[in-house]
């Protein structure tokens, strides 16, 4: 299984990052963790005759601007859009004119799914819970080839953050506070995201979505990293192309 991020920054775009997507090439099917711009990058990696799933944490702008390119995809089966309870209502408020083309107009087609927390089997297996954030915003945990990949994206510390992360192979999760920083929008510091890892129990965790404002250089997003392997050593820092193997 080959994971590719094509967009590492929250809140909006800058010269070192697109808004957050991350998109997992599985032997199987193609599975992509939110619709951030970077998602327009998804053309460049969708090349086989294999589904593709589209998982949404929540409906703010920054992880869904990109459902605008949708259009520049070039797959060759249906599209399956999955989301919180609310997915179907939101996607067809925000997917049609005059904020962009409506859905059932591109060429491959695409269904939504609107999910409760809980688990599932079908597409694939996978279990959503609800995460600290000011909105209702879901995290996801994929069994994919015998590997557990979970991600939590935005959110504070919370019970769920840690259970969707348990004995994960890879934790994806956010890191748009720098070190420190606290409130009650729901985001989490290095400190924190390091924190879940490791009482989790997960083998590997890759930083992202990391505060637009907070962040401007790749090297800053490398400092936190560095701060985030004292408590967890199995720690790496995503940019914008980053491909990585689990």
């Amino acid at each position: 299984m080959k994971i590719i991020f094509l967009g590492t920054n929250g809140w909006y775009d800058t010269k070192i990052g697109n808004t957050p997507c991350v998109l997992l090439d599985t032997k199987d099917n193609y599975i992509i963790f939110d619709a951030g711009y970077g998602i327009a990058s998804a053309r460049d990696y969708i090349k086989d005759d294999k589904p593709t799933y589209l998982f949404i944490s929540h409906f703010h702008m920054d992880h869904v601007c990109g459902l605008h390119a949708l259009a520049t995809l070039t797959l060759k089966q249906p599209l399956t859009i999955i989301g919180n309870k609310d997915a179907k209502r939101m996607i067809k408020v925000l997917v049609r004119p005059p904020f962009m083309d409506k859905l059932e107009h591109v060429s491959f087609g695409a269904k939504v799914f609107s999910l409760k927390e809980g688990e599932y089997t079908t597409p694939i297996k996978f279990t959503c819970l609800k995460l600290n954030h000011i909105v209702l915003t879901l995290g996801y945990r994929l069994y994919v080839e015998d590997k557990i990949i979970t991600y939590c994206c935005d959110t504070g510390v919370c019970e769920n953050d840690i259970l969707l992360a348990e004995k994960s192979d890879l934790l994806i999760h956010e890191c748009a506070f720098l070190p420190g920083e606290t409130s009650s929008w729901g985001h989490s510091a290095p400190e924190d995201a390091a924190g879940v890892a490791l009482k989790a129990g997960a083998k590997r965790m890759i930083l992202t979505h990391f505060g637009a404002d907070r962040y401007p250089t790749v090297a800053s997003r490398e400092e936190v990293g560095d701060w985030a392997r004292k408590i967890f050593p199995a720690t790496e820092v995503a940019v914008d192309g980053k491909v990585v193997a689990v």
